[in-house]
């Protein structure tokens, strides 16, 4: 790794008891994915934010892998301070210059919260969000007390920005009792934390009904988009033939500069026009040899990163392909499967469909295949 610049910590060790499930809260399904991958497709897609490292508990590599891909991971501790401790001694290898410590319990982080924190950094040493308390505030047991004065009182919340070496010498230091927050181990050495702008969407995430308030306020911010995608090659002998991500039996196979899979590079094209990110041959050049001979899967599977980096989530895939040969029925289950496993979708969620155009045109004369699909999403309302 290149030291300097801001690094991103999300602590996500714990076991979520309270939160009713079998999983760990932070690997439980939330607005279609795991609760994890939100807030860290956030970091990774911040324009200011140049690593990102995930303190996991012991045994949950797989869970982790699962929810993310090859995420960078270090092993947490017993306690939450424990395991900030040791996301911040694996970055000290390559310093940098800034890091944010960021719960992965509050999943919707918005980019406008990170770039508060790093302008706060420029004049403090550390930064963090909050809100002011609204609700009136009181003392009691069995019985209400007297009311607590709610002026100056705040909220805090995660992701919490600091300048790094400052925070690794607080928590190196650090032998009071366990702290809840990094911000008052820094503040305890006498340094200075600025108070920004936090978010209501930045909420904790703790106990099963928090799940469903969660899941209504994603929703309220959610826009839904659709795009289509349409592609084209020649039937050719001595090519094998791949259509979805599977290799079908044929005397003839389609020719291109990949692997000329038609069905896998229009769902391509669909997705990148959910999120106006161009088309296949602007991100794959097909002048570029690299990508000749290439998997389509490694095509779709950029798109749906893409996607996923601006907050988006893919609900449904519907896919058509027209040819006269070979047969779509025997291997349809087989494309839904392997598209499905590319991009993250149950079955019920991609659609396979084929036709034929009555032997009309290059298709009906068995001169190509063409496809045509259809991606439908959802997506943060501030990227609509």
């Amino acid at each position: 790794m290149t030291p300097g610049g801001t690094a991103a910590l999300i602590v996500a060790a714990g076991q979520g008891t309270r939160s009713g499930g079998t999983t760990p809260k932070q690997f439980a399904t939330l607005a279609g994915k795991p609760m994890i991958a939100h807030s860290y497709a956030a970091l990774v897609a911040h324009p200011g934010i140049s690593r990102v490292i995930v303190a996991i508990g012991p045994d949950q590599e797989e869970a982790l892998a699962s929810a993310l891909g090859d995420a960078v991971h270090v092993t947490g501790g017993a306690t939450r301070r424990a395991s900030v401790r040791a996301g911040l001694e694996a970055l000290s290898g390559d310093k940098p210059d800034r890091v944010l410590i960021h719960d992965a319990a509050r999943p919707f982080l918005t980019g406008a919260v990170i770039d508060r924190l790093l302008a706060a950094l420029d004049t403090h040493e550390g930064a963090i969000p909050a809100l002011p308390v609204a609700d009136t505030l009181a003392r009691g047991a069995e019985t209400l007390g007297e009311i607590v004065p709610r002026d100056g009182l705040y909220r805090v919340q995660t992701p919490q920005a600091f300048r790094f070496e400052t925070i690794l010498a607080a928590h190196r230091a650090w032998q009071g009792e366990e702290p809840t927050d990094d911000a008052q181990m820094l503040r305890a050495s006498g340094a200075h934390v600025a108070l920004v702008e936090g978010d209501m969407m930045l909420e904790k995430i703790t106990y099963p009904a928090d799940f469903a308030a969660a899941e209504a306020r994603h929703a309220a911010t959610m826009r839904v988009r659709s795009a289509t995608g349409f592609d084209v090659h020649r039937l050719v002998e001595g090519e094998e033939l791949w259509l979805g991500g599977v290799l079908v039996p044929h005397d003839k196979g389609l020719s291109g500069h990949s692997d000329a899979d038609v069905a896998l590079h229009a769902i391509t094209d669909a997705l990148l026009g959910t999120i106006a990110e161009g088309d296949i041959g602007t991100h794959f050049p097909p002048s570029d040899p690299q990508w000749r001979g290439a998997d389509s899967a490694q095509f779709l599977e950029h798109a749906a990163s893409l996607v996923a980096a601006q907050g988006g989530i893919i609900d449904f895939i519907d896919l058509t392909l027209i040819c006269e040969a070979p047969k779509i029925g025997p291997h349809r289950e087989a494309m839904r499967a392997r598209i499905g496993a590319l991009l993250r979708l149950k079955p019920n969620q991609v659609s396979v469909k084929a036709t034929t155009t009555e032997r009309l045109g290059f298709a009906g004369r068995g001169e190509g295949i063409a496809a045509q699909a259809i991606a439908t999403i959802r997506i943060a309302g501030d990227q609509a």
